[in-house]
């Protein structure tokens, strides 16, 4: 998959890891290791849209990665990435993957795999899902869940563990039943830059502020998202210190993705 962009919102003011892109991973800002995934999954243009000079500076020598600075009044990454498109000039056509600035380890594979599927798709959004491989993953609500339909376009994503086991769950929920299978969300998207300033546009839809669930906005609102599963192993973005220490564990142990 060639001809698609990267972009990398990066807001300072996290409310979980305030200063989140600046937190060091290897020495490193995190942001840096974000933008050489991103890089290293083949895309012609990778920008960073952030509100914080700080860490448009911690970018200076990174020649490939080009700053767009957004304002900092935005209240989701959908709204800065627009305003990114609109400083790029992409055209309406323009690929965009939304790759989030808290992934340091996202896989390349995974990166152009969310492309591939707006691409081959017909919807104007894509995403990506991954097997829930234990009872404890589909029942955390800090975990979004997905069904998808026959098109391997999403139905609904929740917190919720659905689609619900009637009789295995009503025996236990500690494991997974038998024959049945469930997808987690990963967080990465991929769009038009056209439908990405209708996305921005769009009024807050009822489900997406009972879930804090931006992408149930698109669904609401009537249009299809695309669901490709991850060819490689996505581990968890960074939102907590302890999400970082973890990361710095796997950095350490050598076990990242390529």
């Amino acid at each position: 998959m060639t001809g698609f962009v990267v972009a990398i919102p990066a807001r300072y003011a996290a409310s979980r890891l305030p200063g989140k892109p600046l937190r060091l991973l290897g020495g490193e800002p995190l942001v840096l290791h974000v933008a050489r995934r991103a890089l290293l999954a083949g895309a012609r243009e990778v920008w960073v849209a952030t509100d914080d000079r700080r860490i448009a500076d911690a970018l200076d020598g990174m020649d490939e990665v080009r700053v767009a600075m957004t304002d900092a009044g935005h209240s989701s990454g959908t709204d800065r990435l627009a305003e990114c498109a609109r400083i790029a000039g992409w055209d309406d056509a323009t690929v965009v993957v939304n790759l989030q600035g808290d992934e340091p380890f996202a896989p390349a594979a995974g990166i152009r795999a969310v492309a591939e599927a707006l691409v081959d798709g017909t919807a104007p959004m894509s995403t990506l899902a991954t097997p829930v491989e234990d009872a404890g993953t589909l029942f955390d609500p800090n975990v979004v869940k997905l069904v998808r339909n026959v098109r391997n376009e999403a139905m609904y994503f929740s917190r919720a563990p659905i689609a619900w086991h009637r009789d295995g769950f009503a025996r236990s929920r500690e494991v997974l039943p038998q024959g049945a299978q469930w997808l987690r969300h990963i967080g990465i998207y991929g769009y038009r830059a056209g439908f990405l300033q209708q996305f921005a546009a769009m009024p807050p839809g009822t489900l997406e502020q009972m879930e804090s669930l931006e992408q149930l906005r698109v669904l609401e609102a009537g249009f299809p998202i695309s669901v490709g599963l991850s060819p490689a192993p996505f581990p968890p973005g960074i939102d907590t210190p302890e999400d970082l220490e973890r990361a710095q564990a796997l950095l350490a142990a050598g076990t990242t993705i390529a």
